[in-house]
């Protein structure tokens, strides 16, 4: 099957890898051209504009875009909208909001286009363990594409599939990383302690390791984690700075629409947004309450 891919980043040029490694022609294109030419020696076809990318395709044509979520998202719909005809596939496997995977299905299958939302989940380890998709849109095109996702996943029935209408591939994906967030915060939060433990002496590899196997608490995160100590026992150079990509906060804001509990995933995303915070100022205005109220004992700068 032929797919057109849009955005050549890691994850990008390694799902077309997967893609071609599986029979899959691959046209891929990025504004980047160092990442057009690798794509090219690696076996796929690199083209040098969208228009280039959508001629390179026969009908119905497949394109799937993997750009930052937002006006990259539009602005690359709205330049392939003149190339592509009635019937082709738009596939956003980005980390969209759902909103807007709903609003642009809307308006592209008005136009006669069809739109399917991919929630992605593998990032750089997808070439060789598969990726997790969640896949949003109408069953049709969703059935067409069904070679590439066999294809992408870790197991042609295993690791993805059909979760419903337009948007729901996003939503699902959202709930999955608001999860994630929570996850990792729990292991952050027990290794810190085992850390402070100085007395005992604790090495958190090894102890990363033992967990590996027959634990409750194993998980590919974990591995990950015990393959990230094992590098850099002490976490030498690096700050204490977490960023997110937005899928965290929308999940707290729907548990909030829904009138869902969720202290975890939202303490997890406060913590991720407190580690960007030099000389914190709520905690300095705690320091100087406990101060006032009861003489505590303020430790200054210097």
């Amino acid at each position: 099957m032929e797919i057109g891919l849009i955005g050549l980043g890691k994850m990008g040029f390694n799902m077309a890898e997967r893609l071609r490694l599986g029979g899959h022609k691959v046209v891929g294109f990025d504004f980047n051209a160092d990442a057009v030419k690798n794509l090219t020696a690696s076996g796929s076809l690199g083209v040098q504009s969208l228009d280039d990318l959508v001629k390179n395709l026969k009908a119905p044509r497949a394109v799937w875009i993997m750009v930052p979520s937002g006006d990259p998202v539009d602005q690359t719909i709205a330049k392939l909208e003149a190339s592509m005809q009635k019937g082709d596939i738009f596939i956003d496997g980005g980390n969209s909001n759902y909103k807007d995977s709903q609003r642009r299905y809307a308006q592209l299958t008005a136009k006669g286009y069809n739109f399917v939302d991919v929630g992605t989940s593998g990032g750089v380890w997808g070439l060789k363990e598969g990726y997790s998709m969640m896949i949003g849109g109408d069953k049709g095109p969703v059935e067409h594409l069904r070679p590439i996702f066999e294809t992408l996943a870790p197991a042609a029935d295993k690791g993805w599939g059909h979760v419903g209408p337009s948007g729901a591939g996003h939503f699902v994906k959202m709930v999955h990383n608001g999860i994630e967030y929570g996850l990792m915060q729990a292991y952050a939060e027990g290794f810190s302690i085992m850390k402070h433990k100085e007395p005992l002496k604790l090495d958190l590899t090894q102890i990363a390791k033992i967990w590996q196997y027959g634990s409750v608490v194993r998980s590919w995160l974990l591995d990950l984690t015990a393959d990230a100590l094992e590098k850099n026992p002490q976490l030498e150079g690096l700050e204490a700075y977490v960023a997110d990509s937005g899928e965290g906060r929308w999940t707290v804001f729907e548990a909030i629409d829904l009138n869902v509990s969720a202290p975890v995933i939202t303490e997890s995303l406060i913590r991720r947004l407190r580690s960007r915070e030099d000389n914190n100022f709520s905690d300095r205005m705690l320091s100087i309450m406990r101060n006032e109220f009861g003489g505590h004992a303020v430790k200054k700068s210097t």
